[in-house]
């Protein structure tokens, strides 16, 4: 499937305000080359600004559960940045085993956490479309 940047402007224009990010300066950048991702986020916490770059022809089928999956990225960013900081002081700049495994684990329940966060969202407002399972499909996780 492929996704044109308007239609992800019109899904954005749709649930930021949803997600009280309307005082964020957000745009769209559309990644056309082969990329593993669906999509992605680049933030600037001090501006309120961030792009969301969307792949052209993303895993997920359901472009709502994109949007706002990246949009729930952009509302727990400064959390998220905060616990990689975190992580440097406990464990130094350096990489070790110590820190590659807090930091995984640190990974994993942030995305596992915006999953959550991206289905009650859609849940709440009566989406209809069908979660994706694309990444899941694509990765043969169990």
């Amino acid at each position: 499937m492929k996704v044109s940047e308007r239609t992800v402007m019109r899904r954005l224009d749709k649930w930021q305000p949803i997600l009280r990010l309307t005082d964020w300066d957000i745009r769209v950048q559309m990644v056309t080359k082969q990329w593993r991702k669906s999509g992605d986020v680049k933030v600037d916490l001090e501006d309120k600004k961030a792009i969301l770059l969307i792949n052209q022809k993303p895993v997920c089928e359901n472009i709502d559960e994109l949007v706002v999956h990246e949009l729930v990225h952009i509302k727990l960013y400064g959390m998220d940045q905060m616990l990689d900081d975190l992580l440097c002081v406990l464990y130094g700049r350096r990489k070790s085993k110590k820190k590659a495994f807090a930091y995984m684990q640190f990974m994993s329940l942030l995305e596992s956490t915006v999953e959550d966060l991206t289905k009650g969202v859609l849940a709440a407002n009566t989406t209809k479309k069908p979660l994706s399972f694309g990444r899941l499909q694509r990765t043969g996780r169990r």
